[in-house]
């Protein structure tokens, strides 16, 4: 893996809390949510190590999927996988 800069780095940060934030309100209308948090780690040494913690508190009313956080993630690494690939 080629090196990456400090903005490529703030760039994929961005593009994975957009990505995860963008798959939820697909999937889930915005007034449903109660509270969103992203938290992403990039540990870049050898290769680039993602971690990705997505907690969401929903209406009670609501009926959300079990596993959208999951696939929240799942999402957005997929979406880091192809920015690399492309840059």
């Amino acid at each position: 893996m080629r090196k990456l800069s400090d903005q490529e780095l703030d760039e994929i940060s961005e593009l994975a809390v957009k990505s995860a934030e963008n798959f939820i309100y697909s999937k889930i209308p915005k007034k449903e949510v109660l509270d969103l948090d992203i938290k992403v780690e990039l540990d870049y040494h050898e290769g680039l190590d993602v971690d990705i913690n997505v907690d969401i508190q929903f209406d009670p009313l609501s009926k959300p999927d079990d596993g959208i956080a999951d696939d929240a993630v799942d999402y957005a690494i997929a979406e880091i996988d192809s920015y690399i690939a492309k840059n």
